[in-house]
């Protein structure tokens, strides 16, 4: 092995001290400037990303798919007309006695099986309203119901209930 001069080893040190200082001083400068170009290039890539749809094409795409779309206040309108017509046309049926009880079911948007049981129950129609419900999804009629007003009486058959108020 030769032995290195002390000259040529500092030489090959300031050499490399030298390489090391430029590439921080480039690396540094660089990283901030890629910084901002990347920056930029990430909020026009969010901005595109983030479009949502409108209210409207929302509703027409629900609609479209079988779905019943309604404001809150349209719901609630709908609903306390129901409870106030059930209400207004139930009467107390005393079968025993003879009397018939007529009752106006007014099916609003977005009532379900056991909404119409319930009003059925007040009226005395049909004895269990969780009951009814369970009989009309196993019969496969739940999507069968349609908004509007339908006239029931005691004297029907359960049967002629149902079919009344679920059409297919």
């Amino acid at each position: 092995m030769l032995p290195m001069r002390f000259n040529l080893l500092s030489s090959f040190a300031a050499g490399l001290f030298l390489a090391t200082s430029i590439s921080g001083v480039v690396y540094f400068t660089n990283k901030s400037d890629a910084s901002k170009a990347s920056s930029a290039k990430n909020s026009v890539n969010t901005a595109s990303i983030n479009v949502q749809p409108s209210e409207k094409e929302m509703k027409n795409k629900l609609v479209s798919a079988g779905y019943i779309v309604q404001t809150k206040a349209e719901y609630n309108k709908n609903l306390n007309n129901a409870k106030s017509s059930a209400q207004k046309g139930s009467t107390n049926d005393n079968k025993s006695n003879g009397t018939v009880t007529r009752v106006i079911i007014n099916v609003a948007d977005g009532m379900t099986s056991i909404d119409v049981g319930r009003m059925l129950e007040s009226a005395k129609i049909v004895p269990n309203a969780f009951n009814f419900s369970k009989d009309i999804e196993g019969k496969g009629l739940e999507n069968s119901l349609r908004p509007g007003v339908y006239a029931v009486d005691s004297s029907m058959s359960y049967d002629q209930v149902v079919s009344t108020i679920f059409k297919k």
